[in-house]
Order: C-alpha cells, then sequence, then structure tokens
C-alpha cells in the first residue's frame, strides 16, 4: 500500500469518526423502564448490594419492607440516600423501593445511595452528567482488607513480650 492511500484511509477513518460523535451527541438516551414504568439498578458500597427500583410518586422510601426512617434511624443515613435528589432538584418526586442485603448501616445506606442514583439516570438520561459531577456514580472501591495469617488483625501484631 502506497503512502497515500494509507494517509486517505487514515482521513476516511478520523471522518466517519466524527460522524459517529455527532450522532451520539444528536440521538437523546432512551429511558431504560420496565413494564410497570419503574427504572431498576444494583447500587454497592462495602459489602452491602442494594437493588432499587424507582418510579414517579412523591419521594416514599421503603428499604426491606420499611420505611425508611425506621430502616435507616440516623438522620445522617437518611440524608445520604436522599443526596441523589436533592442534586438533581427531583426531591419528593419520585418513589423508592429498595432491598438490601449485606454490610452494616452505614454500607446499606450507600448501596441504596449509588443505586437510586444509577436508576436516575435510566429513567432520566439527561441527569448523568450532574450525578456525574457529584461523584454518584462512582461505586467506592474501598473494602476491608483481609486478616493475615501470624496476625492478629489484618495489619495489628500481636503484644509482644521479651519473658
Amino acid at each position: 500500500m502506497s503512502v497515500e492511500t494509507e494517509a486517505t484511509n487514515e482521513g476516511a477513518g478520523m471522518e466517519a469518526l466524527e460522524a459517529l460523535k455527532q450522532d451520539e451527541a444528536a440521538a437523546p438516551a432512551e429511558p431504560k423502564l420496565d413494564k410497570y414504568g419503574r427504572a431498576y439498578a444494583t447500587g454497592k458500597r462495602k459489602n452491602a448490594i442494594a437493588r432499587v427500583w424507582i418510579k414517579p410518586g412523591n419521594g416514599k422510601i421503603v428499604v426491606n419492607g420499611r420505611e425508611d426512617s425506621v430502616y435507616f434511624a440516623r438522620p445522617v443515613l437518611r440524608m445520604m440516600i436522599n443526596q441523589p435528589f436533592g442534586v438533581t432538584d427531583r426531591k419528593d418526586q419520585f418513589d423508592v423501593y429498595a432491598t438490601v442485603t449485606g454490610g452494616g448501616l452505614s454500607g446499606q445506606a450507600g448501596a441504596v445511595r449509588h443505586g437510586i442514583s444509577k436508576a436516575l439516570t435510566y429513567f432520566e438520561p439527561g441527569l448523568r452528567p450532574v450525578l456525574k459531577k457529584g461523584g454518584f456514580l462512582t461505586r467506592d472501591p474501598r473494602v476491608v482488607e483481609r486478616k493475615k495469617y501470624g496476625k492478629a488483625k489484618a495489619r495489628r501484631s500481636f503484644q509482644f513480650s521479651k519473658r
């Protein structure tokens, strides 16, 4: 293949790539909803996994069959769950139904928040940049370090005694 032909092929490839980018920007993303009009997402944090469904409503949040004020008794955890709605100005516009397993309450609240954020992007794809900028769509990778043999915990050594 000659140098001219390679340059022409490269130019055509770049034009096609630019055209593809313009098509993606022009076409709005479609909402991902089930037959009941709900958006579903899975949120994770530490060892907790939350399955979250959101649908238009009046702001009711149910976690494992209980109200959020009962399940997450600490106000900090309830505030954490409502953060995605506050950032997107969608307070009291969606009902949330979530089932959470694993981890502790703090990890579960983080998992529900992650799931709500992802479900909001599925329901309204235009909200993605706002949630992404706030860091709500990023799965926090920090998990508990495993215990090593010869140690009391992950890093803690047994108490040393000379005698």
